[in-house]
């Protein structure tokens, strides 16, 4: 009799645990998601607007991405100034992009530097971290060719902001110069900094949507926990339409429910996952890590994609986006599929 129970238990658990695996998975967005790709070949996304190819997170480096091709997706990396504006920049400083010292964002103010002229292209060597060496190293593209803005091909009536100097580049250069390109911002502050950068973000694009559509172009982004707390408070009382990405932890709660095939536990109103190939020696580049996110109706984008082999391999899976360094190859290599 005991037995008999104990398989009963058993049973009952494995008819709920089958019931679940084949239950009907949550639509995490509702309706259409912009981030899917629907069997096209993948977005490609300009990872700082290509960054081996022109100094990262400039303006001109996204006209070279655009001249690339003209349907790319822009990832920028933003923090906020002194005067509230809010400035492209991988670091949270400008000692490793320009040819400013230690300067913290927070701490400086736009108008300052576009006053000063202050040249976003170098790439500054560091010590370790974010700290850099002091000493300024002129950026060159990843063949060894020094570039400067006259060798970007800029769209007909454009023309270079300086002949020499890449200047500073804002969110809202990005909206306004390309009305139609679809953008990631990733917000590189934390903590109450991080908010602020954050409610800035929204604020642009509560400013400029309806001449731009920024609620149904632009993805948000952040590996800080506080800030992507409030992305999904203002999804849920400002904002339902507002995409963002998970940070890590929900990037790990689905994965590893999936692994059980109980993701149909994942309800995390994201539209979009930006992640590695793999990650602490996770494969995520797998066809069942991206077709268990479309039944989701989440798009799948991968960073950072620079050799061809496996770009050809984010294809033939049916990855949404690839995010790469060097937009002129990933085109070469969307250009063997058509």
């Amino acid at each position: 009799m005991k037995h008999k129970k104990r398989w009963i238990v058993l049973m009952s658990f494995l008819v709920v645990y089958l019931v679940l695996a084949f239950f009907p998975r949550p639509q995490n967005v509702e309706g259409s998601n912009p981030m899917l790709t629907s069997g096209d070949l993948p977005l490609l996304i300009a990872h700082g607007g290509g960054n081996r190819e022109f100094p990262d997170n400039t303006l001109e480096a996204y006209y070279h991405a655009y001249s690339v091709d003209p349907n790319v997706m822009l990832e920028t990396d933003v923090s906020l100034t002194k005067d509230g504006v809010v400035l492209l920049s991988h670091d949270t400083t400008l000692d490793h992009k320009t040819n400013l010292q230690y300067a913290d964002i927070i701490d400086l103010n736009y108008t300052d530097l576009m006053a000063d002229e202050v040249d976003f292209g170098y790439d500054n060597p560091t010590s370790g971290g974010y700290n850099t060496t002091g000493e300024l190293i002129p950026y060159v593209d990843y063949l060894g060719n020094s570039v400067t803005p006259l060798d970007v091909t800029y769209p007909e009536g454009v023309e270079a902001r300086h002949s020499s100097k890449f200047l500073a580049t804002t969110l809202e250069d990005l909206i306004v110069q390309f009305p139609n390109n679809k953008i990631n911002v990733e917000i590189k502050q934390s903590g109450e900094t991080g908010l602020s950068a954050l409610a800035a973000v929204i604020e642009l694009m509560e400013t400029y949507d309806d001449e731009y559509n920024t609620f149904s172009r632009i993805v948000i982004a952040s590996f800080h926990e506080e800030v992507y707390q409030e992305m999904l408070q203002i999804k849920s009382n400002d904002h339902p339409e507002l995409m963002f990405s998970p940070e890590s932890d929900s990037v790990t709660r689905f994965f590893v429910l999936k692994t059980l095939g109980l993701d149909v536990f994942y309800f995390d109103q994201v539209a979009v996952f930006q992640v590695p190939i793999s990650q602490s020696g996770i494969e995520l580049d797998t066809k069942t890590f991206i077709n268990a996110l479309h039944r989701h109706n989440i798009a799948v984008h991968y960073w950072t994609v620079n050799d061809p082999d496996e770009m050809r391999l984010l294809i033939e899976y049916g990855a949404d986006g690839i995010m790469t360094d060097i937009p002129s190859l990933l085109k070469q290599v969307f250009e063997e599929y058509q």
